[in-house]
């Protein structure tokens, strides 16, 4: 697909605080500051590479409100408060144009149980399945082969990607993005060893995610063992990530790639867990805390800590063992020459 925006269009999508320059070039593509050419959208989105706008000949560079410099001729600067955030709008519409919302219906294809809803602004997609009084809400959209288990609820505007699952009676409330591959409501990983053998414990809860959360592909959601596992408002998920069973996720949470957290783990508003990395179960994690890639968090953290490691220490500190690391073999040698020294000082100090 060919774009073309205006310099009027991009100034409406992204709506500046000021501007400087202009350009009559229509707008065709993205790229960064170093590579782009003329008729194309640049953005500064990081301090690092300020000096490179002065050299970028993209046609509308988007840039943060303290940038001082001059625009080229033909050139069209646009002040914003965060760049990346106004080039994620443009990108908004790209994606409306690339991906357009289908026609409300069920494909012939779709098999619906009696019992089922979709309502009527809905879209279910070829070979989805609906079990018997599973929900679909107004303007989902459900791509192909998406399994909606019996009693679930998938709310308004939710955009289900191919071959999600939705486990019975699992609720997605409205606006919920998942994407290709994603579970809802697998077993919690359960079992009590007896009498030399490992007796699963049934998992009779279910998975609640909240509105406005997005899920990567392939990450999966075990239902709770009794009551409920939750995602909380807003909070977004990466790829490949496993949330166990009774997990509670806050609001606005930012889970990493390959993150892994355990059974029955509280995780508050705001959090912010890196990957890969995992989280031991039974654990409260405080509002607001940061938890660094590859960090292992064995104990409780208080809100708004910051920890990087395993087992996980407050960052500063083991930042500085970080850099002490390295130097512990020759501090070692050190050690084994001065005692080596006193030893022989102690000989001659007898004789």
């Amino acid at each position: 697909m060919e774009l073309a925006f205006s310099a009027g269009d991009i100034t409406t999508l992204v709506q500046p605080l000021s501007a400087k320059g202009a350009t009559g070039a229509v707008i065709r593509g993205f790229a960064a500051l170093r590579g782009a050419q003329a008729g194309e959208l640049s953005f500064l989105g990081n301090a690092k590479y300020r000096a490179e706008v002065a050299d970028s000949a993209a046609s509308i560079v988007l840039l943060p409100p303290g940038y001082a410099g001059e625009p080229r001729p033909d050139q069209l600067f646009l002040f914003v408060e965060n760049p990346s955030v106004a080039l994620a709008r443009v990108c908004a519409r790209v994606e409306q144009m690339l991906w357009p919302r289908p026609v409300s219906g069920i494909h012939a294809s779709a098999v619906i149980a009696p019992g089922a809803q979709v309502a009527p602004s809905a879209t279910v997609g070829p070979l989805c399945v609906l079990e018997a009084g599973a929900v679909v809400g107004e303007r989902a959209h459900l791509q192909a082969q998406v399994y909606v288990g019996r009693d679930a609820v998938v709310g308004d505007d939710c955009w289900l990607h191919p071959g999600v699952v939705i486990a019975a009676g699992c609720v997605l409330r409205e606006r919920v993005r998942l994407h290709a591959g994603v579970v809802v409501g697998s077993d919690g990983f359960g079992y009590e060893f007896v009498a030399g053998r490992h007796e699963k414990v049934p998992q009779v809860g279910v998975v609640e995610i909240g509105p406005d959360v997005e899920i990567g592909a392939n990450s999966t959601l075990d239902r709770a063992r009794f009551s409920r596992t939750l995602v909380g408002e807003g909070t977004k998920i990466d790829n490949l990530v496993q949330i166990a069973h009774n997990v509670v996720i806050g609001r606005h949470c930012l889970i990493c790639a390959q993150a892994g957290i355990s059974g029955s783990t509280t995780v508050g508003d705001y959090v912010v867990l890196g990957g890969p990395a995992g989280r031991a179960g039974h654990l409260t994690i405080g509002q607001g805390c940061k938890v660094d890639g590859q960090t292992g968090v064995r104990t409780d953290l208080t809100p708004g800590s910051f920890v990087k490691g395993t087992p996980g220490l407050p960052y500063q500190l083991e930042q500085r063992i970080n850099v002490l690391r390295p130097r512990l073999p020759g501090l070692f040698r050190r050690v084994d020459e001065l005692e080596a020294e006193l030893a022989r000082l102690k000989k001659s100090s007898a004789a």
